[in-house]
Parts: structure tokens; sequence; C-alpha cells
């Protein structure tokens, strides 16, 4: 069975959307060769309709020697999306049919390596909770954010999660990856 994963990046507050606002200056290289650990790994993408419109809008022009661009245009793409209909335009992109968990349990059945949910709150947070996510990763910056959206919600139930690895960056980033408690 395919491993499906997820990672964001995090504020000590919690807040985990828009972290291009406030990660840049604690960004080191082991958080660079964490990500890149990711990429050598993963050969599906899961996103979420705002991030895939963020991110085709930006990635189809990074050129193949940016290490995420690289990766990002020519890796399969799967779009969890009510609104998005037809031809999503970038290359290896697919509109999700139907249930995201069905879609998601089948694909997870097949042939492949790992399965990234990526640029989506809304879809790791349903994955989590739907018990298909196997690992979720939080890379924590050191830094308040003050604003935005937090993974998770004040009215989500009670979820025991077992910390699979925890370290610290040089730049103080803590990453630590959980799974949900059995």
């Amino acid at each position: 069975m395919r491993k499906l994963t997820a990672g964001l990046f995090m504020s000590v507050d919690g807040v985990v959307e828009a972290p291009n606002l406030w990660q840049f200056d604690a960004f080191d290289e082991q958080l660079g060769a964490e990500l890149s650990g990711v990429l050598g790994r993963v050969d599906t993408v899961l996103l979420g309709r705002v991030g895939y419109q963020e991110w085709s809008g930006y990635w189809t022009t990074a050129g193949h020697d940016d290490p995420f661009g690289g990766f990002i245009n020519p890796v399969q793409k799967y779009v969890a999306s009510t609104t998005l209909t037809g031809d999503l335009g970038w290359q290896n992109s697919s509109l999700i049919e139907g249930d995201l968990a069905a879609f998601v349990t089948e694909l997870k059945q097949g042939d492949g390596g790992e399965i990234a949910a990526m640029g989506g709150i809304t879809i790791v947070r349903e994955l989590f909770f739907a018990g298909l996510l196997d690992e979720l990763t939080l890379l924590t910056h050191p830094v308040v954010a003050g604003g935005g959206r937090h993974l998770f919600d004040p009215s989500d139930q009670t979820t025991r999660l077992t910390l699979i690895d925890s370290y610290r960056t040089a730049k103080g980033n803590v990453v630590s990856r959980y799974a949900k408690a059995e």
C-alpha cells in the first residue's frame, strides 16, 4: 500500500496559511534537506483548489533548474475541487471526480511511490480525520504569525497522535513527524 503524507510550515501560534509571509528568515539548509528528501520519495501530489490555482499560476513558469519547479511541474497532480471543471491546463494535472476519501483510498491501493497532500489546508485536514493520512509533518518556525488559518479548528474532535520523530534545525525550526495513534 502506498503511503500518504502531508507536511506544513507552521508558526509557533499554529498558523499554517501563507508561510511565505513569515518563514523566510528561518529557512535553513536542514529544512532544505528535509524537503529534498520528500521530493525524492513522492511521485503523486494531491492539491486543493486554492493551492492548485496559486501554484499553477506560479510554478508553470519556473525553470527545471529550480528544485521545486523541476519536481512539481512533471509530477502527477490530482486536484480536489467542487468548482473547477474541464481541462486544468497544468501538465499532469487531473480533477478528482467524486468523493476525495474514496479516490485517495483507491489511489493508495495502486502502484507507485509516496503520495503527498500539498497546497491545501482543507484536504490535509479532511484526509487526516478520514484516517487516510499516514504521516503529518509540521515544520514549526520560531515566529508568531499573528493571523491566518490553522490546520485544526476548535470544534475538531480530540484525536491522539504518536510522535514518530522530531528534531531542531540550526535556525531553531522544529520538525515533528506524527501519525494518528492506534
